[in-house]
């Protein structure tokens, strides 16, 4: 994180790290805070901004992280697992980001179409 050197080191900062690794922002000193990023207060002082990533950038951290949790890339799961995973992204809203499904069929390994059925077997009266 580009901004730590110039962010104080307090127990309110480090108690919000985590959240701000976690969904791929960055922490900023409140001084150097543009208008979209997020300033957080603390006892009445602003004690830290919070630069969020794109939407893009977010979708691509989710997957990573989606990887990470299993061990082992996206597109080596088995097919019921790849199907959890797209449950879980369509939970996060990934495929309200522009090109998302693509996206999730490149890290999974599978076609657009392929996604499609998974989100629709999700949607239909059975479930599979």
């Amino acid at each position: 994180m580009s901004g730590r050197a110039e962010v104080p080191d307090d127990d309110f900062v480090r108690a919000v790290r985590p959240l701000v690794d976690a969904v791929g922002g960055e922490l900023l000193d409140p001084a150097r805070a543009a208008a979209d990023d997020v300033v957080l207060r603390w006892e009445g002082r602003a004690a830290v901004a919070v630069r969020l990533p794109r939407l893009g950038e977010s979708l691509d951290r989710i997957l990573e992280s989606l990887a990470r949790g299993h061990g082992r890339p996206l597109a080596d799961l088995d097919r019921r697992t790849k199907q959890e995973v797209v449950r879980t992204l369509e939970a996060r809203g990934a495929f309200s980001v522009r090109h998302g499904v693509e996206t999730v069929a490149s890290a999974l390994g599978v076609s657009r179409f392929t996604i499609y059925n998974y989100l629709n077997r999700e949607k239909s009266p059975e479930g599979e």
